[in-house]
Protein backbone atom coordinates (compact mmCIF):
# COMPACT_ATOMS: atom_id res chain seq x y z
CA UNK A 1 0.00 0.00 0.00
CA UNK A 2 1.14 3.54 -0.73
CA UNK A 3 -1.00 6.52 0.22
CA UNK A 4 -0.95 9.27 -2.44
CA UNK A 5 1.10 12.42 -1.86
CA UNK A 6 -0.75 15.71 -1.57
CA UNK A 7 0.74 17.19 -4.72
CA UNK A 8 3.23 16.55 -7.49
CA UNK A 9 5.70 19.36 -8.19
CA UNK A 10 5.69 20.62 -11.76
CA UNK A 11 8.92 20.42 -13.70
CA UNK A 12 9.59 23.58 -15.70
CA UNK A 13 11.82 22.94 -18.72
CA UNK A 14 14.71 25.30 -19.28
CA UNK A 15 15.40 26.88 -22.66
CA UNK A 16 17.79 24.80 -24.74
CA UNK A 17 18.83 24.39 -28.37
CA UNK A 18 17.39 21.84 -30.76
CA UNK A 19 20.55 19.72 -30.73
CA UNK A 20 20.19 19.14 -26.99
CA UNK A 21 16.43 18.58 -27.27
CA UNK A 22 16.87 15.97 -30.00
CA UNK A 23 19.60 14.17 -28.07
CA UNK A 24 17.32 13.87 -25.04
CA UNK A 25 14.30 12.93 -27.16
CA UNK A 26 16.16 10.10 -28.88
CA UNK A 27 17.89 8.76 -25.77
CA UNK A 28 16.54 5.30 -26.57
CA UNK A 29 18.67 5.13 -29.72
CA UNK A 30 21.84 6.14 -27.87
CA UNK A 31 21.19 3.48 -25.22
CA UNK A 32 20.67 0.80 -27.88
CA UNK A 33 24.06 1.70 -29.38
CA UNK A 34 25.69 1.67 -25.93
CA UNK A 35 24.33 -1.80 -25.12
CA UNK A 36 25.18 -3.28 -28.53
CA UNK A 37 27.36 -6.43 -28.32
CA UNK A 38 30.15 -4.59 -30.16
CA UNK A 39 30.19 -1.58 -27.81
CA UNK A 40 30.01 -3.78 -24.69
CA UNK A 41 32.90 -5.97 -25.85
CA UNK A 42 34.98 -2.92 -26.79
CA UNK A 43 34.34 -1.29 -23.41
CA UNK A 44 35.32 -4.51 -21.60
CA UNK A 45 38.51 -4.86 -23.66
CA UNK A 46 37.45 -8.37 -24.69
CA UNK A 47 36.58 -7.51 -28.30
CA UNK A 48 38.38 -9.82 -30.73
CA UNK A 49 40.97 -7.92 -32.78
CA UNK A 50 39.54 -9.19 -36.08
CA UNK A 51 36.19 -7.61 -35.21
CA UNK A 52 37.88 -4.32 -34.34
CA UNK A 53 39.79 -4.38 -37.65
CA UNK A 54 36.53 -4.88 -39.53
CA UNK A 55 34.97 -2.01 -37.56
CA UNK A 56 37.92 0.31 -38.34
CA UNK A 57 37.58 -0.52 -42.06
CA UNK A 58 33.86 0.32 -42.01
CA UNK A 59 34.48 3.49 -40.01
CA UNK A 60 37.12 4.67 -42.52
CA UNK A 61 34.56 4.30 -45.32
CA UNK A 62 32.06 6.23 -43.22
CA UNK A 63 34.46 9.01 -42.17
CA UNK A 64 35.50 9.67 -45.77
CA UNK A 65 31.83 10.23 -46.64
CA UNK A 66 31.45 12.37 -43.49
CA UNK A 67 34.39 14.57 -44.57
CA UNK A 68 32.88 14.90 -48.05
CA UNK A 69 29.53 15.92 -46.51
CA UNK A 70 31.39 18.59 -44.50
CA UNK A 71 32.81 20.04 -47.73
CA UNK A 72 29.37 20.21 -49.32
CA UNK A 73 27.87 21.79 -46.20
CA UNK A 74 30.68 24.38 -46.08
CA UNK A 75 29.92 25.38 -49.67
CA UNK A 76 26.26 25.92 -48.75
CA UNK A 77 26.87 28.00 -45.62
CA UNK A 78 26.61 31.77 -46.26
CA UNK A 79 28.20 32.86 -43.01
CA UNK A 80 31.99 33.05 -42.51
CA UNK A 81 31.75 31.80 -38.92
CA UNK A 82 29.64 28.85 -40.03
CA UNK A 83 32.05 28.05 -42.86
CA UNK A 84 34.97 28.14 -40.42
CA UNK A 85 33.17 25.90 -37.91
CA UNK A 86 32.35 23.31 -40.59
CA UNK A 87 35.92 23.47 -41.83
CA UNK A 88 37.16 22.77 -38.29
CA UNK A 89 34.75 19.83 -38.05
CA UNK A 90 36.20 18.41 -41.27
CA UNK A 91 39.75 18.81 -39.92
CA UNK A 92 38.70 16.84 -36.85
CA UNK A 93 37.36 14.05 -39.06
CA UNK A 94 40.66 13.93 -40.94
CA UNK A 95 42.43 13.57 -37.56
CA UNK A 96 40.17 10.61 -36.80
CA UNK A 97 41.19 9.06 -40.10
CA UNK A 98 44.84 9.51 -39.11
CA UNK A 99 44.15 7.64 -35.86
CA UNK A 100 42.53 4.84 -37.84
CA UNK A 101 45.52 4.81 -40.18
CA UNK A 102 47.84 4.39 -37.19
CA UNK A 103 45.89 1.26 -36.22
CA UNK A 104 46.31 -0.09 -39.75
CA UNK A 105 50.05 0.58 -39.67
CA UNK A 106 50.35 -1.29 -36.34
CA UNK A 107 48.62 -4.30 -37.87
CA UNK A 108 50.85 -4.32 -40.94
CA UNK A 109 47.94 -4.99 -43.31
CA UNK A 110 45.39 -2.76 -44.99
CA UNK A 111 42.10 -3.88 -43.48
CA UNK A 112 40.26 -1.12 -45.38
CA UNK A 113 41.11 -2.67 -48.73
CA UNK A 114 40.46 -6.14 -47.38
CA UNK A 115 36.97 -5.28 -46.04
CA UNK A 116 34.32 -4.21 -48.56
CA UNK A 117 31.69 -1.72 -47.42
CA UNK A 118 28.86 -3.55 -45.67
CA UNK A 119 25.20 -2.71 -46.23
CA UNK A 120 24.77 -0.75 -42.96
CA UNK A 121 27.80 1.47 -43.69
CA UNK A 122 26.66 2.00 -47.29
CA UNK A 123 23.16 2.93 -46.16
CA UNK A 124 24.58 5.48 -43.70
CA UNK A 125 27.08 7.07 -46.15
CA UNK A 126 24.44 7.33 -48.88
CA UNK A 127 22.09 9.05 -46.43
CA UNK A 128 24.77 11.56 -45.42
CA UNK A 129 25.84 12.41 -48.96
CA UNK A 130 22.27 12.62 -50.24
CA UNK A 131 21.42 15.08 -47.44
CA UNK A 132 24.55 17.16 -48.07
CA UNK A 133 23.69 17.23 -51.81
CA UNK A 134 20.27 18.69 -51.07
CA UNK A 135 18.31 15.52 -51.77
CA UNK A 136 15.99 16.07 -48.86
CA UNK A 137 12.23 15.59 -48.88
CA UNK A 138 10.51 18.96 -49.08
CA UNK A 139 13.54 20.79 -50.49
CA UNK A 140 13.94 22.07 -54.05
CA UNK A 141 16.28 20.21 -56.38
CA UNK A 142 19.90 21.39 -55.80
CA UNK A 143 20.05 23.18 -59.17
CA UNK A 144 16.95 25.23 -58.32
CA UNK A 145 18.27 26.69 -55.06
CA UNK A 146 18.52 30.30 -56.19
CA UNK A 147 19.11 32.21 -52.97
CA UNK A 148 21.88 31.92 -50.35
CA UNK A 149 19.19 31.36 -47.70
CA UNK A 150 17.87 28.30 -49.54
CA UNK A 151 21.40 26.93 -49.78
CA UNK A 152 21.92 27.57 -46.06
CA UNK A 153 19.04 25.18 -45.39
CA UNK A 154 21.16 22.40 -46.89
CA UNK A 155 23.96 23.25 -44.46
CA UNK A 156 21.48 23.10 -41.57
CA UNK A 157 20.02 19.80 -42.80
CA UNK A 158 23.50 18.32 -43.23
CA UNK A 159 24.47 19.32 -39.69
CA UNK A 160 21.21 17.72 -38.53
CA UNK A 161 22.38 14.45 -40.10
CA UNK A 162 25.99 14.70 -38.83
CA UNK A 163 25.54 15.98 -35.27
CA UNK A 164 24.17 12.67 -33.86
CA UNK A 165 27.41 10.87 -34.80
CA UNK A 166 29.54 13.44 -32.98
CA UNK A 167 27.38 13.50 -29.84
CA UNK A 168 27.01 9.69 -29.75
CA UNK A 169 30.77 9.06 -29.95
CA UNK A 170 31.42 11.73 -27.32
CA UNK A 171 28.84 9.97 -25.13
CA UNK A 172 30.32 6.50 -25.70
CA UNK A 173 33.85 7.79 -25.08
CA UNK A 174 32.88 9.22 -21.69
CA UNK A 175 30.90 6.12 -20.69
CA UNK A 176 33.79 3.81 -21.56
CA UNK A 177 36.43 6.05 -19.97
CA UNK A 178 34.55 6.01 -16.66
CA UNK A 179 34.98 2.22 -16.59
CA UNK A 180 38.76 2.21 -17.10
CA UNK A 181 40.73 1.39 -13.98
CA UNK A 182 43.20 4.18 -12.98
CA UNK A 183 46.20 1.93 -13.67
CA UNK A 184 44.68 -0.03 -16.53
CA UNK A 185 47.43 0.26 -19.15
CA UNK A 186 46.81 -3.00 -20.97
CA UNK A 187 43.27 -2.28 -22.24
CA UNK A 188 43.66 -3.01 -25.97
CA UNK A 189 41.29 -0.21 -27.00
CA UNK A 190 42.45 2.46 -24.55
CA UNK A 191 43.67 4.67 -27.42
CA UNK A 192 40.21 4.58 -29.04
CA UNK A 193 38.51 5.37 -25.71
CA UNK A 194 40.91 8.22 -24.91
CA UNK A 195 40.35 9.77 -28.34
CA UNK A 196 36.58 10.00 -28.01
CA UNK A 197 36.60 10.93 -24.31
CA UNK A 198 39.24 13.63 -24.81
CA UNK A 199 38.47 17.26 -24.09
CA UNK A 200 39.17 18.14 -27.73
CA UNK A 201 36.60 15.66 -29.08
CA UNK A 202 34.03 16.63 -26.43
CA UNK A 203 34.55 20.28 -27.43
CA UNK A 204 34.19 19.39 -31.10
CA UNK A 205 30.88 17.61 -30.45
CA UNK A 206 29.61 20.64 -28.52
CA UNK A 207 30.71 23.04 -31.28
CA UNK A 208 28.87 20.92 -33.84
CA UNK A 209 25.70 21.11 -31.73
CA UNK A 210 26.12 24.89 -31.31
CA UNK A 211 26.49 25.24 -35.08
CA UNK A 212 23.32 23.20 -35.69
CA UNK A 213 21.46 25.46 -33.25
CA UNK A 214 22.81 28.58 -35.00
CA UNK A 215 21.92 27.39 -38.51
CA UNK A 216 18.42 26.46 -37.37
CA UNK A 217 17.47 29.79 -35.80
CA UNK A 218 15.76 31.23 -38.88
CA UNK A 219 14.06 28.03 -40.02
CA UNK A 220 10.31 27.47 -39.96
CA UNK A 221 8.58 24.88 -37.81
CA UNK A 222 8.19 22.61 -40.83
CA UNK A 223 11.91 22.90 -41.63
CA UNK A 224 12.82 22.13 -38.02
CA UNK A 225 10.66 19.00 -38.28
CA UNK A 226 12.75 17.95 -41.28
CA UNK A 227 15.94 18.37 -39.23
CA UNK A 228 14.41 16.32 -36.42
CA UNK A 229 13.62 13.50 -38.87
CA UNK A 230 17.16 13.62 -40.26
CA UNK A 231 18.61 13.57 -36.72
CA UNK A 232 16.44 10.59 -35.77
CA UNK A 233 17.30 8.74 -38.97
CA UNK A 234 21.02 9.25 -38.29
CA UNK A 235 20.61 7.87 -34.77
CA UNK A 236 18.89 4.77 -36.15
CA UNK A 237 21.63 4.32 -38.74
CA UNK A 238 24.20 4.48 -35.94
CA UNK A 239 22.45 1.57 -34.22
CA UNK A 240 22.48 -0.40 -37.47
CA UNK A 241 26.17 0.40 -37.90
CA UNK A 242 27.06 -0.96 -34.45
CA UNK A 243 24.88 -4.05 -34.73
CA UNK A 244 26.31 -4.84 -38.18
CA UNK A 245 29.78 -5.45 -36.72
CA UNK A 246 30.28 -9.21 -36.90
CA UNK A 247 31.31 -10.78 -33.60
CA UNK A 248 32.83 -14.23 -33.34
CA UNK A 249 32.54 -14.41 -29.57
CA UNK A 250 29.71 -15.02 -27.08
CA UNK A 251 28.32 -11.95 -25.35
CA UNK A 252 26.12 -11.26 -22.33
CA UNK A 253 23.87 -8.98 -24.38
CA UNK A 254 21.20 -9.10 -25.48
CA UNK A 255 19.96 -11.55 -22.86
CA UNK A 256 17.28 -12.89 -25.22
CA UNK A 257 19.88 -13.87 -27.81
CA UNK A 258 21.91 -15.92 -25.34
CA UNK A 259 18.71 -17.49 -24.01
CA UNK A 260 17.83 -20.81 -25.69
CA UNK A 261 14.00 -21.13 -25.93
CA UNK A 262 14.32 -24.87 -26.47
CA UNK A 263 16.02 -25.35 -23.11
CA UNK A 264 15.18 -22.21 -21.11
CA UNK A 265 12.03 -20.44 -20.07
CA UNK A 266 12.44 -16.66 -19.73
CA UNK A 267 10.16 -15.24 -17.04
CA UNK A 268 9.91 -11.48 -16.65
CA UNK A 269 8.48 -10.23 -13.36
CA UNK A 270 7.68 -6.59 -12.74
CA UNK A 271 6.23 -4.40 -10.06
CA UNK A 272 3.57 -1.93 -11.28
CA UNK A 273 3.32 1.22 -9.17
CA UNK A 274 6.11 3.68 -10.09
CA UNK A 275 7.96 0.91 -11.96
CA UNK A 276 5.47 0.76 -14.84
CA UNK A 277 3.27 3.70 -13.86
CA UNK A 278 4.31 7.32 -13.39
CA UNK A 279 1.78 7.84 -10.56
CA UNK A 280 1.01 5.44 -7.70
CA UNK A 281 -2.30 3.62 -8.29
CA UNK A 282 -3.54 4.49 -4.80
CA UNK A 283 -3.43 8.17 -5.83
CA UNK A 284 -5.57 7.35 -8.88
CA UNK A 285 -8.16 5.47 -6.82
CA UNK A 286 -8.20 8.29 -4.26
CA UNK A 287 -8.82 10.82 -7.03
CA UNK A 288 -11.68 8.75 -8.48
CA UNK A 289 -13.25 8.44 -5.03
CA UNK A 290 -13.04 12.19 -4.33
CA UNK A 291 -14.16 13.38 -7.79
CA UNK A 292 -17.17 11.04 -7.97
CA UNK A 293 -18.26 11.48 -4.33
CA UNK A 294 -21.37 13.55 -3.56
CA UNK A 295 -20.86 17.06 -2.26
CA UNK A 296 -21.69 17.82 1.38
CA UNK A 297 -25.04 19.41 0.54
CA UNK A 298 -26.07 16.76 -1.99
CA UNK A 299 -28.77 14.21 -1.19
CA UNK A 300 -27.93 10.64 -2.24
CA UNK A 301 -30.49 8.70 -4.23
CA UNK A 302 -32.41 5.88 -2.60
CA UNK A 303 -30.83 2.50 -3.38
CA UNK A 304 -27.33 3.95 -3.84
CA UNK A 305 -24.48 2.73 -1.65
CA UNK A 306 -24.09 5.34 1.09
CA UNK A 307 -20.90 7.30 0.54
CA UNK A 308 -18.83 9.90 2.32
CA UNK A 309 -18.90 13.40 0.83
CA UNK A 310 -15.95 14.65 -1.23
CA UNK A 311 -14.84 16.88 1.67
CA UNK A 312 -14.99 13.98 4.14
CA UNK A 313 -13.08 11.78 1.72
CA UNK A 314 -10.35 14.34 1.18
CA UNK A 315 -9.90 14.69 4.94
CA UNK A 316 -9.92 10.92 5.44
CA UNK A 317 -7.28 10.41 2.73
CA UNK A 318 -5.15 13.12 4.28
CA UNK A 319 -5.31 11.43 7.69
CA UNK A 320 -4.51 7.98 6.21
CA UNK A 321 -1.60 9.45 4.27
CA UNK A 322 -0.06 11.09 7.35
CA UNK A 323 -0.48 7.94 9.44
CA UNK A 324 1.03 5.76 6.74
CA UNK A 325 4.07 8.00 6.20
CA UNK A 326 4.86 8.38 9.91
CA UNK A 327 4.45 4.69 10.76
CA UNK A 328 6.25 3.53 7.61
CA UNK A 329 9.33 5.60 8.44
CA UNK A 330 9.27 4.33 12.02
CA UNK A 331 8.95 0.74 10.79
CA UNK A 332 11.92 1.13 8.42
CA UNK A 333 14.03 2.52 11.25
CA UNK A 334 13.10 -0.41 13.49
CA UNK A 335 14.22 -3.09 11.00
CA UNK A 336 17.61 -1.54 10.17
CA UNK A 337 20.65 -3.11 11.83
CA UNK A 338 22.80 -0.61 13.73
CA UNK A 339 25.74 -1.37 11.44
CA UNK A 340 26.06 -2.74 7.92
CA UNK A 341 26.06 -6.53 7.84
CA UNK A 342 27.18 -9.10 5.29
CA UNK A 343 24.48 -10.11 2.85
CA UNK A 344 22.19 -12.76 4.26
CA UNK A 345 18.91 -13.38 2.44
CA UNK A 346 17.25 -15.14 5.37
CA UNK A 347 18.09 -12.31 7.78
CA UNK A 348 16.59 -9.77 5.40
CA UNK A 349 13.50 -11.97 4.90
CA UNK A 350 12.97 -12.07 8.67
CA UNK A 351 13.32 -8.29 8.98
CA UNK A 352 10.82 -7.65 6.20
CA UNK A 353 8.23 -9.78 7.98
CA UNK A 354 7.84 -6.82 10.36
CA UNK A 355 7.22 -4.50 7.39
CA UNK A 356 4.62 -6.99 6.16
CA UNK A 357 2.72 -6.72 9.43
CA UNK A 358 2.70 -2.93 9.05
CA UNK A 359 1.42 -3.10 5.42
CA UNK A 360 -1.44 -5.42 6.46
CA UNK A 361 -2.46 -3.06 9.29
CA UNK A 362 -2.36 -0.08 6.92
CA UNK A 363 -4.69 -1.84 4.47
CA UNK A 364 -7.06 -2.71 7.30
CA UNK A 365 -7.28 1.00 8.16
CA UNK A 366 -8.15 1.80 4.52
CA UNK A 367 -10.97 -0.77 4.56
CA UNK A 368 -12.31 0.44 7.93
CA UNK A 369 -12.23 4.08 6.76
CA UNK A 370 -14.66 3.28 3.87
CA UNK A 371 -12.71 5.57 1.51
CA UNK A 372 -12.87 2.96 -1.29
CA UNK A 373 -16.63 2.53 -1.03
CA UNK A 374 -18.88 3.49 -3.97
CA UNK A 375 -16.34 3.50 -6.81
CA UNK A 376 -17.74 2.54 -10.20
CA UNK A 377 -15.85 -0.20 -12.04
CA UNK A 378 -16.18 1.62 -15.38
CA UNK A 379 -14.65 4.78 -13.86
CA UNK A 380 -11.71 2.70 -12.66
CA UNK A 381 -11.22 1.09 -16.06
CA UNK A 382 -11.38 4.46 -17.83
CA UNK A 383 -8.77 5.84 -15.42
CA UNK A 384 -6.59 2.80 -16.12
CA UNK A 385 -6.82 3.35 -19.88
CA UNK A 386 -5.65 6.95 -19.41
CA UNK A 387 -2.93 6.09 -16.92
CA UNK A 388 0.48 7.40 -17.99
CA UNK A 389 3.11 4.68 -18.01
CA UNK A 390 6.87 5.08 -17.88
CA UNK A 391 8.55 5.77 -21.24
CA UNK A 392 9.46 2.52 -22.97
CA UNK A 393 7.51 0.26 -20.60
CA UNK A 394 4.70 -0.71 -23.00
CA UNK A 395 7.10 -1.08 -25.92
CA UNK A 396 9.27 -3.49 -23.91
CA UNK A 397 6.38 -5.74 -22.96
CA UNK A 398 4.87 -5.59 -26.45
CA UNK A 399 8.14 -6.78 -28.00
CA UNK A 400 8.24 -9.74 -25.62
CA UNK A 401 4.56 -10.61 -26.06
CA UNK A 402 4.76 -10.51 -29.87
CA UNK A 403 7.89 -12.67 -30.08
CA UNK A 404 6.52 -16.23 -30.19
CA UNK A 405 10.03 -17.65 -30.56
CA UNK A 406 11.21 -16.18 -27.27
CA UNK A 407 9.17 -18.54 -25.05
CA UNK A 408 8.80 -15.85 -22.40
CA UNK A 409 6.15 -15.23 -19.74
CA UNK A 410 5.35 -11.89 -18.11
CA UNK A 411 4.01 -11.54 -14.55
CA UNK A 412 3.11 -8.28 -12.83
CA UNK A 413 3.19 -8.44 -9.02
CA UNK A 414 1.59 -5.44 -7.34
CA UNK A 415 0.26 -4.07 -4.04
CA UNK A 416 -2.36 -2.18 -6.09
CA UNK A 417 -5.80 -2.39 -4.49
CA UNK A 418 -7.50 -3.00 -7.85
CA UNK A 419 -6.12 -5.39 -10.46
CA UNK A 420 -8.74 -4.11 -12.94
CA UNK A 421 -6.91 -0.76 -13.01
CA UNK A 422 -3.64 -2.46 -14.02
CA UNK A 423 -5.39 -4.64 -16.59
CA UNK A 424 -7.01 -1.58 -18.20
CA UNK A 425 -3.66 0.28 -18.27
CA UNK A 426 -1.95 -2.52 -20.19
CA UNK A 427 -4.96 -3.35 -22.38
CA UNK A 428 -4.96 0.21 -23.71
CA UNK A 429 -1.49 -0.59 -25.08
CA UNK A 430 -2.71 -3.82 -26.69
CA UNK A 431 -1.32 -6.03 -23.93
CA UNK A 432 -3.84 -8.66 -22.88
CA UNK A 433 -1.39 -11.51 -22.28
CA UNK A 434 0.20 -10.28 -19.05
CA UNK A 435 -0.41 -12.25 -15.87
CA UNK A 436 -1.47 -9.79 -13.17
CA UNK A 437 -1.17 -10.67 -9.48
CA UNK A 438 -2.70 -7.92 -7.34
CA UNK A 439 -5.42 -7.22 -4.82
CA UNK A 440 -9.02 -6.70 -5.96
CA UNK A 441 -11.81 -4.42 -4.87
CA UNK A 442 -15.04 -6.15 -3.92
CA UNK A 443 -17.97 -5.07 -6.16
CA UNK A 444 -21.75 -5.31 -6.01
CA UNK A 445 -23.31 -4.57 -9.41
CA UNK A 446 -20.10 -2.83 -10.56
CA UNK A 447 -19.92 -0.56 -7.49
CA UNK A 448 -17.21 -1.12 -4.87
CA UNK A 449 -18.25 -2.10 -1.36
CA UNK A 450 -15.10 -0.67 0.22
CA UNK A 451 -13.67 -4.11 0.94
CA UNK A 452 -10.33 -5.24 -0.53
CA UNK A 453 -9.86 -8.85 -1.56
CA UNK A 454 -6.33 -9.15 -0.21
CA UNK A 455 -3.85 -11.17 -2.24
CA UNK A 456 -0.56 -9.22 -2.44
CA UNK A 457 -0.10 -6.82 0.49
CA UNK A 458 3.50 -7.19 1.59
CA UNK A 459 7.08 -8.20 0.70
CA UNK A 460 6.29 -11.68 2.06
CA UNK A 461 3.16 -11.97 -0.12
CA UNK A 462 5.18 -10.90 -3.16
CA UNK A 463 7.95 -13.45 -2.65
CA UNK A 464 5.31 -16.12 -1.99
CA UNK A 465 3.59 -15.27 -5.29
CA UNK A 466 6.98 -15.28 -7.03
CA UNK A 467 7.82 -18.73 -5.64
CA UNK A 468 4.35 -20.10 -6.44
CA UNK A 469 4.65 -19.02 -10.08
CA UNK A 470 7.98 -20.80 -10.42
CA UNK A 471 6.61 -23.85 -8.62
CA UNK A 472 3.75 -24.06 -11.14
CA UNK A 473 6.15 -24.07 -14.12
CA UNK A 474 6.74 -27.44 -15.76
CA UNK A 475 10.14 -29.09 -15.33
CA UNK A 476 10.86 -29.49 -19.05
CA UNK A 477 12.90 -26.27 -19.14
CA UNK A 478 15.22 -24.32 -16.90
CA UNK A 479 13.82 -20.99 -15.68
CA UNK A 480 15.72 -17.75 -16.27
CA UNK A 481 14.07 -15.07 -14.12
CA UNK A 482 14.29 -11.30 -14.32
CA UNK A 483 12.59 -9.11 -11.73
CA UNK A 484 12.13 -5.35 -12.20
CA UNK A 485 11.05 -3.27 -9.22
CA UNK A 486 11.52 0.00 -7.38
CA UNK A 487 10.55 -0.38 -3.73
CA UNK A 488 11.37 -2.19 -0.49
CA UNK A 489 8.35 -4.40 -1.17
CA UNK A 490 10.20 -5.76 -4.21
CA UNK A 491 13.50 -6.39 -2.42
CA UNK A 492 13.09 -10.12 -1.69
CA UNK A 493 11.91 -10.83 -5.25
CA UNK A 494 14.70 -8.72 -6.74
CA UNK A 495 17.27 -10.73 -4.81
CA UNK A 496 15.66 -14.13 -5.45
CA UNK A 497 15.48 -13.62 -9.24
CA UNK A 498 18.43 -14.64 -11.40
CA UNK A 499 18.66 -10.99 -12.45
CA UNK A 500 17.23 -8.25 -10.25
CA UNK A 501 16.93 -4.79 -11.79
CA UNK A 502 16.11 -1.79 -9.60
CA UNK A 503 14.18 0.84 -11.54
CA UNK A 504 14.53 4.47 -10.49
CA UNK A 505 16.19 5.76 -7.35
CA UNK A 506 14.22 4.81 -4.24
CA UNK A 507 16.34 6.00 -1.30
CA UNK A 508 14.53 3.77 1.21
CA UNK A 509 15.14 0.65 -0.92
CA UNK A 510 18.84 1.43 -1.23
CA UNK A 511 19.15 2.32 2.43
CA UNK A 512 17.62 -0.93 3.66
CA UNK A 513 19.39 -3.01 1.02
CA UNK A 514 22.80 -1.46 1.74
CA UNK A 515 22.49 -2.03 5.51
CA UNK A 516 21.77 -5.70 4.79
CA UNK A 517 24.82 -6.08 2.53
CA UNK A 518 23.13 -5.68 -0.84
CA UNK A 519 25.31 -4.19 -3.62
CA UNK A 520 23.69 -1.85 -6.14
CA UNK A 521 25.55 -1.88 -9.46
CA UNK A 522 24.65 0.37 -12.43
CA UNK A 523 23.47 -1.94 -15.22
CA UNK A 524 25.89 -1.09 -18.02
CA UNK A 525 29.08 -1.16 -15.89
CA UNK A 526 27.83 -4.41 -14.36
CA UNK A 527 27.42 -5.95 -17.81
CA UNK A 528 30.88 -4.76 -18.88
CA UNK A 529 32.36 -6.52 -15.84
CA UNK A 530 30.31 -9.63 -16.60
CA UNK A 531 31.52 -9.59 -20.23
CA UNK A 532 35.13 -9.25 -19.10
CA UNK A 533 34.77 -12.26 -16.77
CA UNK A 534 33.02 -14.21 -19.55
CA UNK A 535 35.93 -13.56 -21.93
CA UNK A 536 38.40 -14.67 -19.27
CA UNK A 537 36.77 -18.08 -19.07
CA UNK A 538 34.13 -17.69 -16.36
CA UNK A 539 30.76 -19.20 -17.32
CA UNK A 540 27.98 -16.70 -18.04
CA UNK A 541 25.62 -17.89 -15.32
CA UNK A 542 22.95 -15.61 -13.91
CA UNK A 543 22.11 -16.67 -10.39
CA UNK A 544 19.89 -15.22 -7.67
CA UNK A 545 20.60 -14.56 -3.99
CA UNK A 546 24.12 -13.27 -4.63
CA UNK A 547 23.32 -9.94 -3.00
CA UNK A 548 23.94 -8.03 -6.25
CA UNK A 549 21.22 -5.90 -7.83
CA UNK A 550 21.55 -3.91 -11.04
CA UNK A 551 20.19 -0.37 -11.29
CA UNK A 552 18.57 1.17 -14.37
CA UNK A 553 17.45 4.76 -14.86
CA UNK A 554 14.83 3.87 -17.48
CA UNK A 555 13.08 1.16 -19.46
CA UNK A 556 15.34 1.88 -22.45
CA UNK A 557 18.29 0.37 -20.56
CA UNK A 558 16.24 -2.69 -19.60
CA UNK A 559 15.00 -3.10 -23.17
CA UNK A 560 18.52 -2.80 -24.60
CA UNK A 561 19.89 -5.37 -22.14
CA UNK A 562 17.12 -7.96 -22.44
CA UNK A 563 16.04 -7.62 -26.07
CA UNK A 564 18.68 -5.55 -27.86
CA UNK A 565 17.73 -3.91 -31.12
Amino acid sequence: MAIPPKSVAAVIPTEEGIARRFWIKFRRESVLSLYSPFALCLASGSLKIDTFRHYIAQDVHFLKAFAQACELAEDCADDDDAKLAISELRKGVLEELKMHDSFVQEWGSDCVKESPVNSATLKYTEFLLATASGKVEGLKAPGQLATPFEKTKIAAYTLGAMTPCMRLYAFLGKEFQALLEPNEHDHPYKKWIETYSSESFQASALQTEDLLDKLSVSLTGEELNIIEKLYHQAMKLEIEFFYSQLLSQPTVVPLAKEHDPAQDRLIIFSNFDLTCSVVDSSAILAEIAIVTAPKSDQNQLEGQIARMSSTELRNAWGLLSRQFTEEYEHCIESILPSEKVEFNYEALHKALEQLSDFEIRANSRVIESRVLKGLNLEDIKRAGERLILQDGCINFFQKIAKNDNLNANIHVLSYCWCGDLIEAAFSSGGLDVLNIHANELSFEESVSTGEIVRKVQSPIDKIQAFNDILQDCSNDRKNLTVYIGDSIGDLLCLLKADIGIVFGSSSSLRRVGSQYGVSFVPLFPGLVKKQKEYAEGSPCIWKGQTGILYTASGWDDIHAFVLGW
